[in-house]
């Protein structure tokens, strides 16, 4: 599913990957752990087609992708990668409800078929309660499920979260990463999360350190 070799990122003087290989099998829990500024966010960024590395290879979904144009990579992403941000990223000025439909309106599905999809998820989730609120009048943790079904909506292939449960407390940390998990298991999506915390309880087939640049076995 992801396959990344020989991976070399730096802004300007200051190297952040090095060297770095990875693969991922399709419907696998991957976790990555690392301090701040280890570049777990680049190697996401790489993985979701926001960045390009300076050389190496990436290949998504059997195919190699480092070197497709940029309309391509927009519709990879918007088709098979959804994305989890540590800060939500949801928009204030719209719903629960039509936060969730924005990927597939940026897709072309028609209203109708928009909502039913949204409303289907939250459902699954049991979140169905919460499709007419705001995203100010939700806690954190509501959020950050909310933001994990807009992340589905497209149906991806791939989910990558980065530091997804650093802004919430211990309960609702665990109840994003029982979320995340659950998703894995039933859905057989693809997850890459990566965490600050060394300690953090994470559902993960495999689970890695980035230090220095590479990646280890933690």
């Amino acid at each position: 599913m992801i396959e990344l070799s020989n991976i070399w990122k730096s802004y300007g003087a200051t190297g952040v990957l090095k060297n770095l290989s990875l693969r991922v099998d399709g419907g696998e829990f991957v976790s990555i752990r690392g301090k701040s500024g280890a570049g777990k966010t680049t190697l996401l960024k790489i993985i979701g087609l926001l960045e390009r590395p300076d050389s190496g290879e990436v290949r998504l979904f059997g195919r190699r992708v480092d070197g497709l144009g940029d309309d391509e990579r927009s519709r990879l992403r918007l088709h098979g990668i959804g994305f989890v941000f540590q800060f939500f990223n949801l928009i204030p000025s719209l719903t629960v409800l039509e936060n969730i439909e924005l990927p597939l309106a940026l897709a072309g599905v028609d209203g109708r078929s928009r909502r039913e999809r949204a409303l289907e998820l939250l459902r699954y989730f049991d979140l169905q309660g919460l499709a007419e609120r705001f995203p100010d009048t939700l806690s954190g943790g509501e959020r950050q499920r909310v933001a994990i079904i807009r992340a589905l909506v497209n149906s991806p292939r791939i989910i990558v979260a980065d530091e997804p449960t650093s802004s919430l407390d211990d309960e609702n940390s665990s109840m994003v990463m029982e979320l995340l998990g659950r998703i894995n298991r039933e859905g057989g999506v693809t997850v890459v999360l990566t965490t600050t915390d060394l300690h953090e309880e994470i559902p993960a087939d495999k689970d890695y350190i980035l230090k220095d640049g590479r990646l280890h076995e933690y």
